[in-house]
């Protein structure tokens, strides 16, 4: 595996997650693989999961990480080709990636959509200049459609809470005040279509992910009918894909109840704004899995990372 841009460059998530859940055990393992190499963070948006467990996760295996702030640290880059650049971009992908390159043995890059145009969000612009013009592997970190470290993540931590040979997942909305990404639903859904689940998602009409992603994925536009029998209900809002990045429900009764949850249990990637998304009482109990999930980025971070230096 040169790159890990997509949940779909994992091709056998079973042993993946194997492999991942052996990383745990003893994290140190492989500290001498990355030696003497450097891996290059690079956030032109916020973070602090991912920021922290891909550094952690590179230092498990002997790597040094580098970490900038693209937006706010480096000049302004330009992914337009042929485009005149006086404006406020100073320096084009085609340099930037190269040079990186050059301090770096993997990069690693987190970059948003817009949420204004599908058709340049759904091009991934900036994570596909870095694939196109960096010499080395490139590791996505969030992009606009997709969040594939955190989908791994989540993999593996329903393989280690299931009781079931094939658990019931539901993948549920919930409001927010701010129109979000669908990159963690979208990567979610192609990982849960990855393992064997009885898998659903639940999400108000006007709500529906791309049918590229969702494919023959059943939708239903209830909870109660969703969540029926559920071993896990992982939660998370995005904005409309039909109507594009636009917010058209914040019904307070989509939010994840103790009531609604009964015996599943609860996830989300975080952060999540409480008694918004999800009520007190499910995040304080021990239905919630959230700070297992937080905990499982730097194992999946790690083996996406040693693939690339065994690659190598």
């Amino acid at each position: 595996m040169k790159n890990y841009t997509s949940i779909n460059d994992i091709d056998n998530i079973k042993t993946w997650i194997e492999e991942a859940k052996a990383l745990k055990q003893n994290p140190l393992k492989n500290v001498e693989l990355g030696k003497h190499k450097t891996l290059g963070l690079l956030f032109f948006n916020s973070s602090l999961r991912t920021r922290l467990s891909t550094q952690k996760a590179a230092l498990n295996l002997g790597m040094d990480p580098i970490v900038m702030n693209v937006s706010g640290d480096a000049w302004g880059i330009e992914f337009e080709d042929g485009t005149v650049m006086n404006g406020n971009t100073a320096e084009h992908i085609k340099e930037a990636a190269a040079v990186v390159s050059q301090y770096c043995d993997i990069i690693a890059v987190r970059a948003f959509p817009t949420l204004t145009d599908k058709v340049k969000d759904e091009s991934e612009q900036v994570l596909k200049a870095f694939v196109k013009h960096a010499s080395v592997p490139v590791v996505n970190m969030e992009s606009a459609t997709g969040h594939p470290l955190q989908a791994l993540t989540d993999a593996i931590t329903i393989s280690e809470h299931t009781k079931k040979e094939k658990p019931k997942v539901v993948l549920s909305w919930a409001p927010h005040v701010k129109a979000l990404p669908h990159a963690v639903g979208n990567s979610f859904v192609q990982a849960m279509q990855k393992m064997d689940v009885d898998f659903v998602i639940a999400n108000p009409e006007g709500y529906n992910l791309s049918p590229e992603i969702t494919k023959d994925t059943p939708i239903v536009h209830s909870q109660e009918e969703a969540f029926k029998d559920a071993d896990f209900v992982y939660v998370k809002n995005w904005s409309s894909y039909d109507d594009y990045g636009k917010v058209l429900n914040t019904d307070p009764n989509w939010t994840i109840t103790k009531e609604k949850l009964g015996d599943a249990k609860f996830m989300h990637c975080l952060p999540v704004r409480r008694n918004l998304i999800v009520e007190d009482a499910v995040l304080d109990s021990d239905s919630s899995l959230v700070i297992q999930q937080a905990n499982n980025r730097t194992y999946a971070a790690q083996l996406v990372l040693k693939k690339i230096l065994e690659n190598g």
